[in-house]
């Protein structure tokens, strides 16, 4: 039986009996049952196993997001291996860091990057796994046959995340078994996801978000997932009329309300659209509800804690917060070792079976973030209103201290992306010879026109002289990761010198 690895045994519970059910639909009308996926994971692990991983040894993964990328994942977890996905648009030099710091045992990689990557990867294996699900990976799992999932328990490794560095070094986020299963069972629950379901996939899968929110969720409450390489309206709008749920990151929901084809009609039968990974404009949250006529439920959560707010499936989902602590999560606004009255603003903190087991051979960083008594410095800058709902205002390193007075980003972006002819705005500080830092706003007009004099004029009766920006700059688009969070360590890089 398959009961002694921990995240495994559960994933695999609600489709017993079901084998023969559609997992996954694909782009090009193929299917995938969830026994044939589980059956790839099963040969996935022991073609792992035939190259020497053992329990607590690490694969590293740079690969597209297929149906075989999943079982590997799958299958890394079965073997008592570590899964450690890379992103796909990581360097050379890049994929030599996180090789060398987690020392893998396996690499799979695209076959057009196999030169490249056998030349940093060290001691490990290097395999392929292309755009299709084939390569030299592929040809070992399909000569293998049958694997019993290797013992692990709650506390194990499953896998480890590196956060995307806008500080420093990228750090491995250690996730065992049951914070992975805790949280994407909470989140099942909380999001009422059942068999009845059919979630539309078009997250990447190297991140927290499309690997284990959107795959775990799914495979925990034995729903179907439209499974797509990537976000592409036509085949998002084309599914929403056969589809319950979509998740997504604020930048597909911005796209698909350029879409004239997004209506009422063709989201009737959706059940929930969910964003994270990046704040949601109000703006959106709003001209969403106008169009769909369903509100999105915004979320939050980190790589080192999974997901650790949501906004109410029942009741209020309110626009700009991210809701409340999910049920196991314990979360506190903390500011000079104390907690803060509600509505005043501080550093959240999380406690909960979702947070993780600290940063891959780095004790003193996790000695940093991690207390002792197991709760979490998230380094974002939060507030808790009366009711209970959580505002994020930003990092804590994005904070400006201009002139020995604290400013908050999240406060000033919030009025000027409400103006007119603004389509969203970064605020930064950059370093000043007076104030130590000056506010500098960078606005990206709607195509209506904007101008510096225009929304100057129109802080000055809003805000304190202090957080005025010295200087706002008019751009086209704001740098972006991946996940469409905006990067404002590029942005101060860009700007340092402003008033040197």
């Amino acid at each position: 039986m398959h009961d002694a690895n921990h995240l495994i045994r559960q994933l695999r519970e609600s489709s017993v009996g079901r084998e023969g059910d559609v997992f996954a639909r694909l782009p090009d009308g193929g299917t995938v049952t969830f026994g044939a996926l589980f059956t790839g994971a099963e040969r996935m692990a022991a073609a792992l196993a035939a190259q020497g991983v053992q329990p607590g040894d690490r694969v590293a993964v740079q690969v597209q997001k297929t149906i075989q990328a999943i079982e590997l994942y799958l299958g890394t977890v079965m073997a008592g291996g570590i899964f450690l996905p890379l992103n796909t648009a990581y360097t050379g030099p890049e994929v030599a860091y996180f090789v060398g710091d987690a020392k893998p045992r396996v690499v799979a990689c695209d076959p057009a990057r196999l030169d490249e990557i056998t030349a940093i990867a060290g001691a490990a294996q290097v395999l392929t796994l292309d755009a299709v699900g084939q390569g030299s990976l592929r040809d070992l799992a399909d000569g293998q046959n049958g694997f019993e999932a290797v013992e692990r328990g709650a506390d194990d490794l499953a896998a480890i995340l590196y956060t995307s560095g806008t500080t420093g070094r990228s750090k491995g986020a250690m996730l065992s078994h049951e914070n992975l299963a805790s949280n994407s069972l909470t989140l099942r629950d909380y999001w009422r996801f059942t068999t009845d379901d059919v979630l539309i996939h078009a997250l990447p899968i190297f991140h927290t978000h499309g690997l284990f929110v959107a795959t775990n969720v799914a495979l925990f409450a034995g729903a179907q997932v439209v499974f797509l390489p990537g976000f592409d309206a036509d085949a998002i709008l084309e599914a929403m009329p056969a589809a319950t749920a979509l998740m997504g990151v604020p930048t597909f929901y911005t796209r698909l309300l350029a879409d004239a084809r997004l209506t009422k009609e063709r989201a009737a039968k959706m059940r929930m659209f969910i964003s994270g990974s990046a704040p949601l404009l109000v703006d959106t949250h709003e001209q969403w509800e106008t169009r769909t006529g369903h509100r999105i439920l915004e979320r939050y959560g980190m790589t080192e804690t999974n997901m650790s707010t949501s906004n109410p499936y029942d009741g209020e989902r309110r626009a700009g917060t991210v809701g409340f602590p999910l049920p196991d999560v314990e979360a506190r606004v903390m500011q000079d070792g104390a907690e803060v009255p509600a509505g005043e603003i501080g550093v959240l903190e999380v406690r909960g079976p979702n947070v993780f087991q600290g940063y891959w051979q780095m004790p003193e960083k996790t000695a940093e973030e991690l207390r002792p008594d197991g709760w979490f410095i998230t380094g974002d800058m939060a507030r808790v209103d009366a009711d209970g709902y959580v505002t994020i205002v930003g990092r804590e390193k994005d904070l400006i201290i201009t002139g020995g007075f604290n400013v908050y980003p999240k406060e000033v972006e919030s009025l000027i992306d409400d103006l007119p002819g603004v389509l969203e705005s970064a605020v930064i500080g950059v370093p000043h010879p007076d104030f130590g830092e000056g506010v500098v706003a960078v606005v990206v007009p709607d195509g209506g026109g904007t101008s510096a004099e225009a929304i100057n004029a129109a802080l000055s009766g809003q805000l304190a002289r202090f957080k005025q920006p010295k200087e706002i700059i008019l751009l086209e688009a704001l740098p972006r990761n991946t996940m469409g969070k905006v990067q404002k360590k590029a942005l101060r890089e860009e700007y340092a010198g402003l008033f040197s």
